[in-house]
C-alpha cells in the first residue's frame, strides 16, 4: 500500500492545474454563471495568516462545488495594494514602496497557490498598477462629471511637527504615530464624494438583500442613521442672519432656553469678536481641536461651555435666549448647532444644571410619574402656546408644518452619514486627477491623458506629503489653457480602490474602459462574497455606493454588488486573536510543510461554522491529517474494485441497502450544507460518518455498492481537499480531473428507510434496541420488543403494567 505523501502530491497537481488552466473562466460559456469572491488581501510583508487561509478555503469550496454543479464560475484574486504600510516601509527601511509592495504581492500569490485555491490567475489585478489606477482616476472623473465629487474646506488631523495631515488611523491616543507630537485640527481644502445623495437608496437597497446577515444590515442602517424631524431657524440679531438646528423632537421646541454652537461653528468667531471672554473662548476652541469626538460626546464626559454674550430669537415665542458654545456639540454632526432643551434632553439637562440655565418643562407624561432629571419620553404638550394639549406625535407634525408656514424651518430628514472625505496626504495611493491653474481654476485631467502616474523623485522624510516634494509631478501645464499649473498632491483613500475591483475582474485587460458593461452584466452581482466582519460598514457601504452611481450612469444593469454575504469569524489561539504581540501566531506555511495544504484546509473548515470565531487546536490539525490518511488507506485497500469492469450496486442484502442509503443521505446532506446553509463543518462531519460506514462494511456484502460509496466520498470531499482527492481519483483509473466531474446527485427513493431502530426502555432506563418495519403496528412492535432477550431478562418475575410506543423513536415498558 502506497503511503500518503502530501509534499509530493500537492506540487504535482498544482503544476498540472496551472499548465492545463483548469480554473480558467470562459466568458463565452453557455453555462449558468456563478461569481465567487473572497476579499482580496493587503500585501504586507508578513504574508498570509490563518484568517486568510480560512476565508480562501471557504471561497474555494464554494467555487469548486459550483463548477461541479454545472456552473461557469468566476473565481478571481488580486491585491489591495495601495496604503500606508508601504509608505511606512519607505520611511523606516529606505525602500521603494512599489518594489516593497510588488515583492509582497508575489509572496502572497505563491502562498495562495500552495493552498491549491482555484483562482483564475489570468484575471489577477493589483490596485497599485497603472493599468488599474488609471481607471480608478477615470471613475473619479465620472463622479466629478455627475456632480458627486467636490472640494471644500474641512477640519483634518494636523501634526505641527511633521507638517502633514494624518488619517484617523495615524492618530494614536491624540498623538502623531510618527513623532508623538500632539495632533490638532486644521482647516484644509479636501476632496469629497457625495455619498449622502444616495443615503435613501443605500437604506432601501438593504431590504433587497435577503442573503445578507441581519447584523451587517443593521450596522449599515445605524451608520447611515436616517432621522425624521424638523429644521429650526434661530435668528441672530448681532449678525443679522439665522442659524439652523436639526431636531427629532420639534414637540419640545417651546422648552428651548438656549442655543449651543460647536467650537467649530463658522459663525462663532464673528459672534464673540470684541466680547470680554473672546480670548478665553478662542483658547477653548483650540483645546477642543485636540480632543476626540468620542471624548467630547461621551455621556460621562463633563459638559463644558461658555456664554458667547450673543442672543438668538426663539422662532415661536420671539424671546431672546442666550447662545453658548460647548464641548458636547460637534461641528460635523447635524448643523453644528443644537437647541438646548434641558427639561427633555439628558445632556442639555446636565449642562443647564451646571451653568444655571432655565429648565422649562413642556411635555407632561401621559401617566402620573415622578420625574427626575430630563423627561425624554413622549407625552402631552404643556406651556407650548396654541399647541397645548396635543400629543407629542401630533405636535411633531403640527409644529414642523407651522415652522414651514412661518418660513422658519420645517420638516426635514437628517442623516448621520457624512460625505466621504477621500483626500489623503500620502504618496502610496491613487493620484487625484486634477490640476490647479491661476487662470482656469480647478481643472480635471482629460481621460485620454490618464493615468496620472506616481513619480519616483520623491522624498520620504516623514515630515511632509512626499508627492509635494516632486517638482516633476507638481509642476505641469493646464489641460485647458496650456498655462502653468500645479497638480493635486493628495492621493485617494484606499477604499476607492476596493470599491470597484470586483467589476474589474469581469474584464481585467480592457485598456479603453474600467470594464465592458456587457461583461460586467454577465457576471454581476457577486453570488457569494466572503470576508471579515471588520469591513461590514465602510468597504461594503462604499462598494454599494459605487455600484449605484455606475447604475445611474448606465454602466451596469444592477445597483447592488453582492447578492450574498458571508462574514467569517476570527481564528483564535489560547483564547485570543492570533497576533505577533501575543506570541500565538501559527503560520500557514509551517502547517503546509508538515501536514500539507489539504490538512490545513480541512481543519479550518471543520473546526467551527464559518461565521463564528474558531479556536486553533494542534490536536485538531492532527485529527484532520489522520482522517485524510484514513481516506487514503480506504481507497488503497479497495483499489482492485476499480480495475477492469466496475460492478453496479446490487441491493439484495441489508448491509448494501444500509450503505446505499447512507451514501445518498450523505450526498443530500453535504449538498444542502454547502448550497443552502454555508455549514462546511457539518458537511465534513457527514463525509466522516460515511467513511466510518465504509470501514465497517462487511467483506461478503455487495462490491458494487461499496465502489459507488467510495467514489461518492471522493467527489464529496473534492472541494474541501482538492489535491489528495485528485490523486486518489487518478489512482482509481480516471483520466479526467475530479474537479471536472459532475457533482453526485442523490436518489430520493434511496433515502426512504423501510426499517427503523427503536430504543427500548424498561422503567425509564434504556435496556435494548430493536429494528422493526417502518410501518409496523403497535401490536407488532410490542410483540417484537417482548421477544427481545435483553428485555425478557429485565422483566423476568415482574408484571408488565404498560407498554408505551412512541413511533419511530422508542418503546417504554413499565413493569413492577
Amino acid at each position: 500500500m502506497q503511503k500518503y505523501q502530501a509534499n509530493e502530491i500537492e506540487p504535482k497537481w498544482q503544476q498540472a492545474w496551472a499548465e492545463h488552466k483548469v480554473d480558467r473562466t470562459d466568458d463565452e460559456a453557455v453555462k449558468p454563471k456563478y461569481y465567487a469572491l473572497e476579499q482580496f488581501p493587503y500585501p504586507s510583508g508578513e504574508g498570509l495568516h490563518m484568517g486568510h487561509v480560512r476565508v480562501y478555503s471557504i471561497g474555494d469550496v464554494v467555487a469548486r462545488f459550483k463548477r461541479m454543479r454545472g456552473y461557469e464560475v468566476l473565481h478571481p484574486m488580486g491585491a489591495d495594494a495601495f496604503g500606508l504600510p508601504a509608505e511606512n516601509a519607505a520611511i523606516k527601511r529606505g525602500v521603494d514602496p512599489g518594489e516593497w509592495t510588488r515583492a509582497n504581492m508575489e509572496k502572497i500569490k505563491r502562498e495562495q497557490k500552495l493552498l491549491g485555491v482555484s483562482y483564475d490567475w489570468d484575471r489577477y489585478v493589483g490596485t497599485c498598477e497603472p493599468d488599474y489606477y488609471r481607471f480608478t482616476q477615470w471613475l473619479f472623473l465620472l463622479f466629478y462629471e455627475r456632480g458627486l465629487a467636490y472640494r471644500k474646506k474641512a477640519a483634518v488631523n494636523w501634526c505641527p511637527t511633521c507638517s502633514t495631515v494624518l488619517a484617523n488611523e495615524q492618530v494614536e491616543n491624540g498623538l502623531c504615530w510618527r513623532c508623538d507630537s500632539e495632533v490638532t485640527k486644521k482647516e484644509l481644502e479636501q476632496w469629497f464624494l457625495r455619498i449622502t445623495e444616495y443615503a435613501d437608496g443605500l437604506l432601501e437597497g438593504l431590504d433587497r438583500l435577503p442573503k445578507w446577515p441581519e447584523r451587517i444590515k443593521s450596522m449599515q442602517r445605524n451608520w447611515i442613521g436616517r432621522s425624521e424631524g424638523a429644521m429650526v431657524d434661530f435668528f441672530l440679531p448681532q449678525l443679522q442672519t439665522s442659524i439652523s438646528v436639526f431636531t427629532t423632537r420639534p414637540d419640545t421646541l417651546y422648552g428651548s432656553s438656549y442655543v449651543v454652537l460647536a467650537p467649530e461653528h463658522p459663525e462663532l468667531k464673528a459672534l464673540i469678536a470684541g466680547k470680554p471672554n473672546e480670548e478665553q473662548i478662542l483658547s477653548f476652541v483650540e483645546e477642543m481641536k485636540r480632543a476626540t469626538d468620542i471624548e467630547r460626546t461621551s455621556g460621562d464626559n463633563d459638559k463644558v461651555g461658555y456664554d458667547t454674550g450673543a442672543v438668538a430669537v426663539h422662532p415661536l415665542t420671539g424671546a431672546e435666549i442666550p447662545v453658548w458654545v460647548a464641548n458636547y456639540v460637534l461641528g460635523d454632526y447635524g448643523t453644528g448647532a443644537v437647541m438646548g432643551v434641558p427639561a427633555h434632553d439628558e445632556r442639555d439637562y446636565q449642562f443647564a444644571h451646571k451653568y444655571g440655565l432655565p429648565i422649562r418643562q413642556v411635555i407632561q407624561p401621559r401617566t402620573e410619574e415622578e420625574i427626575e432629571g430630563a423627561y425624554t419620553a413622549s407625552g402631552t404638550l404643556i406651556n407650548s402656546g396654541s399647541f397645548n394639549g396635543l400629543d407629542s406625535d401630533q405636535a411633531i407634525t403640527a409644529i414642523s408644518e407651522h415652522l414651514q408656514e412661518q418660513g422658519k424651518g420645517g420638516p426635514h430628514t437628517d442623516y448621520r452619514l457624512r460625505d466621504w472625505l477621500v483626500s489623503r496626504q500620502r504618496y502610496w495611493g491613487c493620484p487625484i486627477p486634477f490640476v490647479y491653474c491661476d487662470a482656469c481654476g480647478t481643472v480635471p485631467v482629460p481621460k485620454e491623458e490618464l493615468p496620472v502616474m506616481l513619480p519616483q523623485d520623491v522624498v520620504f522624510d516623514g515630515k511632509s506629503n512626499p508627492l509635494a516634494t516632486s517638482a516633476s509631478f507638481v509642476e505641469t501645464r493646464c489641460p485647458s489653457c496650456n498655462g502653468k499649473a500645479r497638480r493635486e498632491t493628495d492621493t485617494m483613500d484606499t477604499f476607492m480602490d476596493s470599491s470597484w475591483y470586483f467589476l474589474r475582474y469581469t474584464d481585467p485587460h480592457n485598456d479603453q474602459l474600467p470594464f465592458d458593461p456587457a461583461k460586467a452584466n454577465r457576471w454581476m452581482g457577486v453570488d457569494q462574497y466572503i470576508g471579515g466582519i471588520e469591513h461590514a460598514v465602510l468597504h461594503l457601504l462604499y462598494s454599494r455606493f459605487f455600484m449605484k452611481v455606475l447604475y445611474d450612469a448606465g454602466m451596469v444593469g444592477a445597483d447592488e454588488p453582492f447578492k450574498s454575504l458571508l462574514p467569517q469569524g476570527m481564528v483564535n489561539k489560547d483564547g485570543a486573536k492570533m497576533s505577533k504581540s501575543k506570541g500565538n501566531v501559527v503560520g500557514p506555511l509551517e502547517i503546509i510543510e508538515r501536514y500539507g495544504a489539504d490538512t490545513a484546509r480541512l481543519f479550518i473548515l471543520f473546526a467551527a461554522p464559518p461565521e463564528r470565531d474558531m479556536e486553533w487546536s494542534d490536536a485538531g490539525v492532527e485529527g484532520s491529517y489522520r482522517f485524510i490518511n484514513r481516506v487514503w488507506r480506504m481507497v488503497e485497500q479497495h483499489h482492485s474494485l476499480f480495475q477492469g469492469t466496475r460492478s453496479h450496486p446490487v441491493l439484495t442484502d441489508k448491509a448494501a441497502q444500509s450503505l446505499h442509503r447512507l451514501t445518498h443521505q450523505s450526498i443530500k446532506k453535504v449538498t444542502d450544507d454547502i448550497e443552502e446553509r454555508d455549514q462546511y463543518n457539518t458537511a465534513v462531519s457527514a463525509i466522516m460518518e460515511l467513511v466510518n460506514a465504509i470501514y465497517l462494511y462487511p467483506e461478503e456484502a455487495d462490491r458494487g455498492t461499496l465502489a459507488d460509496a467510495i467514489e461518492s466520498t471522493l467527489l464529496l470531499l473534492a472541494p474541501f481537499v482538492p489535491h489528495v482527492t485528485e490523486e486518489m481519483w487518478s489512482r482509481l483509473g480516471h483520466t479526467t480531473s475530479i474537479h471536472k466531474e459532475s457533482w453526485p446527485s442523490f436518489d430520493p427513493t434511496a433515502l426512504v428507510q423501510n426499517e427503523v431502530e427503536l430504543a427500548v426502555q424498561v422503567n425509564g432506563k434504556v435496556r435494548s434496541k430493536v429494528v422493526v418495519a417502518k410501518e409496523a403496528s403497535q401490536e407488532e412492535i410490542e410483540k417484537r420488543v417482548l421477544a427481545d432477550e435483553r428485555v425478557q431478562a429485565q422483566v423476568e418475575h415482574k408484571t408488565i403494567r404498560k407498554v408505551i410506543v412512541i413511533p419511530g423513536k422508542l418503546v417504554n415498558i413499565v413493569a413492577k
